[in-house]
C-alpha cells in the first residue's frame, strides 16, 4: 500500500552577520509534524553581507527540500521575503533593474531562488526575531547561523552535530510567563535596562565605546541602546 504523502513541511532559514558585511553563516531547519527539529544544516560565508547570508539560508532550504510536497518557510527577515515575494516579478519585468534603474543587488542569488520557486508551492511566514517564547523553529536556525558565523564550520544533522547552543544574549526563558502576555514589550520606566533583544536596524556605537553594525543583536540599558553584554555589565 502506497504510504500518505506528507501534506505540508514546515521549515525556517535565518542568516547571520558578525558586522555587515564580516564573518557570515546560514542555517535552515525542517520540523516534524508536531514542529520539533528533525533536520538542519549552517554553513560558513567567510566575509559576507547580512543580506547575502539570509539569502544563501533560504537558497539552501528550497535545495534541500522535495520540490513536490508543499513548504511553509518562516523567516525573520522582510529583506529575503519580499526579494523573492514582491520585488522579483518587477526586477524580471525591468531586466533586472530595480525601480531606481540600479542593478538589483544579489541578482545571482535571487535568480538561483526563483529557479527553485518554479512549480512548487512555498508560502513565506515572517517571525520576529529575538522574542521571548518566540518562533522555535526561527530561534534554532537563528542559533545554528549565528554559530557558523562565529565559528566559520558547517555544521548538520547529517554531520552528526549537537544542537546550536543557546544565545549568550537570550532572555531568560521564563520572562514571557510573568507578563501580561502582551506582544510588545514595555519600556522600562525612567530609563533603567531591558531583557529585550533587537537586530540593530542600523549601525551605532555602544555606551562602552566599541560600535556595533546593523543586523547585531542589541539592547537597552540606563545610557541607551548597546551590545547586550554591556547591558547585563551595567546592572550587575
Amino acid at each position: 500500500m502506497i504510504g500518505r504523502m506528507r501534506e505540508r513541511v514546515v521549515a525556517a532559514c535565518d542568516g547571520a552577520c558578525k558586522g555587515n558585511p564580516g564573518p557570515a553563516g546560514w542555517a535552515w531547519v525542517v520540523a516534524d509534524a508536531f514542529e520539533t527539529p528533525v533536520r538542519w544544516e549552517a554553513g560558513a560565508l567567510g566575509r559576507a553581507t547580512n543580506n547575502v547570508a539570509e539569502l544563501t539560508a533560504l537558497e539552501r532550504l528550497l535545495a534541500a527540500t522535495d520540490p513536490a510536497v508543499p513548504l511553509e518557510v518562516r523567516m525573520d527577515s522582510q529583506y529575503a521575503m519580499k526579494a523573492v515575494t514582491t520585488w522579483l516579478p518587477g526586477w524580471k519585468r525591468n531586466g533586472w533593474r530595480t525601480a531606481a534603474g540600479k542593478p538589483v543587488a544579489n541578482q545571482e542569488l535571487v535568480v538561483r531562488i526563483d529557479a527553485l520557486l518554479q512549480d512548487r508551492s512555498v508560502e513565506f511566514r515572517y517571525v520576529p526575531a529575538h522574542q521571548v517564547d518566540g518562533d522555535r523553529l526561527n530561534d534554532f536556525a537563528d542559533r545554528a547561523a549565528s554559530q557558523a558565523a562565529t565559528l566559520q564550520q558547517d555544521a548538520g544533522s547529517e554531520l552528526g552535530s549537537p544542537e546550536p547552543p543557546p544565545s549568550p544574549d537570550a532572555p531568560p526563558a521564563g520572562a514571557a510567563r510573568r507578563r501580561s502576555g502582551a506582544t510588545k514589550a514595555s519600556r522600562p520606566r525612567g530609563g533603567g535596562s531591558s531583557s529585550r533583544t533587537i537586530k540593530a536596524k542600523f549601525p551605532g556605537r555602544c555606551p562602552c565605546g566599541r560600535s556595533y553594525a546593523a543586523g547585531e543583536p542589541i539592547a537597552k540599558n540606563d545610557k541607551g541602546w548597546g551590545h547586550p553584554e554591556c547591558r547585563t555589565a551595567v546592572s550587575t
